[in-house]
């Protein structure tokens, strides 16, 4: 047609392409500038640029390729059958799994390992692996699925990973060469393949040979490298992680098979909840429980087992400033469609603090100005006496509020979406009406317990050690701040690789802390989360619902004794459970009422 775009032209060929590939023709595709997925043969890929730059194509390409090739060579119902439960082995078990498909497909098509070569590459640099500085920081999913890819393919590990690779290469490759051999006979036999990367797993001490009939004792857990059997001990959190854990073969190889390895075959409903939001980057994402009220038992101490890994961070101290400017515009271009909402919202928003910042009237006052509505009752009764109105200061309170975010897994895919737009709009529009904001984020530096974890295990495993994991405080915007100056950092909440386990007490005492040295006099906290705390490392070696009894007291003493107005909006799921003044939303378009109203109301004089 006349009118189509090169950006029209490009989506026609590629939805082509991918329906032969796929050998489905009704795949249709569709751009996105959130996580790339798959639900069933719709498919969503990343939305290159107008003028189709080279390497924004091929990540596209590359993406609808992997997409296609899963659903030609994958079987989700064999898959599923044999995962197993362990959140680490599991993720490197679909990750192998996505390698072996895009093998086929790379191997028999010179064209389509170009373009998986390009998604990998430009997949990796958001990866940990791309900024791991020891072997502890390299995710074993993702390095194992580099060097299975480099062994099925001869493609080589792209450049940003290889220094991560190289840390762990040889402790792989010794535990499993011949593996990788055997491997390379069987792409074509998803059955056969499945059954010797499990072989794979248990040679890498990811997985046991056979699942004991008792649960193991803590004390085994000591010969695990990243203390797997703690973690199956955790399964009211990770119980339901299989669907979650499948998350991770995204992260690399197929474009963020993310929601899609769960959804698309649409064979398994029950897996909705991981959804979007799926997981992190090493794919073991807990699921939040929501568990139901638990008095806090006398006596609670909460505790953390050392905080010298423990980090408060500027935005920009975590991404280069080139991937900055690239993720404000992945967060600009969702804001776009939800101009109208944004506009009213901040209109409604505006026009709600401003008239209490304005002036107001007593009426019928003996003098003062004459009250021009009240002129009609002297007309219909001539012996009313005029009446007058007299405008009465009013005391807008110097106010300054703090937003706090959960970035933790689960807030991934959609949800983060929301709570990064809410702070966008809410930051803009308070600041239109003279209210400082500051912008916090908080959740934790690794998954399972990172070096503090390290550290507990060094000093014997001590019982009841209180938290063990890296706490991650990060600052998007400081309250003095210029919104204009800060806008960009908020693109970070949409980086994979930054959100992973959430401590929510600590968080919320940190972002309390700050109010409280401001001089404002009404400091106001208003989170933004999706339900419970839940850190796997913590979770497995203290007492059960440990982190949610601790932000139980913390917010029970913040809403009673503490000068600080205390708010929650819970995203996609009800926070009531935890906060007296909180509301729920599923999606942007519910931002106008909802948050409206229950920040009006913090503003309302006392």
């Amino acid at each position: 047609m006349a009118d189509e775009t090169p950006l029209d032209r490009f989506k026609h060929a590629l939805t082509g392409a991918s329906r032969a590939l796929a050998e489905e023709p009704e795949i249709e595709i569709a751009w996105t500038a959130d996580v790339p997925a798959a639900r069933g043969k719709q498919l969503r890929v990343p939305l290159p640029g107008r003028s189709l730059p080279p390497d924004q194509a091929r990540e596209a390409r590359g993406v609808a390729d992997g997409f296609s090739l899963r659903l030609r060579h994958h079987n989700e119902v064999l898959h599923l059958r044999g995962a197993p439960s362990e959140p680490i082995a599991r993720a490197a078990y679909d990750m192998v799994e996505t390698v072996r498909y895009e093998a086929i497909g790379s191997n028999d098509y010179s064209g389509i390992r170009a373009n998986l070569d390009a998604a990998v590459e430009l997949r990796t640099a958001s990866d940990p692996i791309a900024r791991a500085t020891q072997a502890s920081d390299v995710p074993m999913p993702t390095a194992l699925g580099l060097i299975l890819r480099e062994k099925l393919t001869g493609q080589p590990v792209p450049e940003r990973a290889r220094a991560g690779v190289a840390m762990v290469r040889d402790w792989i490759e010794e535990r499993a060469g011949e593996d990788f051999d055997a491997l390379a006979g069987k792409l074509d036999d998803q059955k056969a393949f499945q059954g010797l990367a499990l072989e794979l797993l248990r040679h890498l001490e990811m997985t046991l040979p056979e699942q004991p009939d008792q649960p193991s004792d803590d004390s085994e857990d000591g010969d695990e490298p990243e203390g797997e059997q703690e973690d199956e001990g955790e399964d009211d959190t990770e119980g339901q992680g299989d669907p979650q854990a499948t998350e991770m073969a995204g992260e690399m190889a197929e474009g963020e098979d993310d929601g899609d390895g769960e959804t698309e075959m649409s064979a398994d409903e029950d897996m909705e909840g991981a959804d979007e939001a799926d997981e992190g980057e090493e794919g073991m994402m807990p699921v939040r429980p929501n568990r139901p009220w638990t008095d806090i038992p006398e006596g609670f101490d909460y505790k953390a087992w050392t905080t010298r890994f423990d980090e408060v961070i500027e935005a920009p101290e975590l991404c280069d400033s080139e991937e900055l400017d690239r993720l404000r515009a992945y967060l600009d271009s969702q804001l776009t469609g939800l101009q109208g909402v944004v506009t009213r919202l901040a209109n409604r928003l505006q026009r709600r603090l401003m008239a209490q910042q304005n002036r107001s009237w007593d009426f019928d006052q003996e003098e003062g100005l004459l009250d021009a509505a009240r002129l009609a009752r002297v007309v219909i009764s001539p012996g009313h006496s005029l009446s007058y109105k007299v405008e009465r200061d009013v005391e807008f309170k110097d106010t300054v509020v703090t937003l706090l975010i959960d970035n933790s897994g689960s807030m991934r895919g959609r949800p983060i979406s929301i709570a990064a737009i809410s702070a966008d709009i809410l930051g803009r529009t308070l600041e239109r009406v003279g209210v400082k904001t500051e912008v916090l984020g908080f959740t934790t530096r690794a998954w399972k317990g990172g070096q503090s974890r390290e550290a507990w295990l060094a000093d014997g495993k001590p019982a009841q050690p209180g938290r063990l994991n890296d706490l991650r405080h990060i600052v998007y915007k400081k309250a003095d701040e210029p919104w204009r100056r800060a806008r960009r950092n908020l693109g970070l909440m949409m980086r994979e690789g930054l959100l992973k386990e959430n401590i929510d007490g600590e968080a919320l005492l940190w972002a309390h802390d700050r109010l409280l040295a401001r001089s404002e006099d009404r400091r106001i906290l208003m989170v933004i989360s999706d339900g419970a705390p839940v850190d796997d490392s913590t979770l497995s070696v203290n007492s059960a619902g440990y982190l949610e009894q601790h932000l139980r007291k913390v917010i029970d003493w913040i809403e009673k004794q503490s000068p600080v107005q205390l708010v929650a909006i819970g995203i996609g799921h009800d926070v009531t459970r935890y906060y007296k003044r909180a509301v729920t939303i599923m999606d942007v378009e519910q931002l106008g009422g909802t948050i409206t109203e229950q920040l009006a109301e913090l503003f309302e004089v006392d």
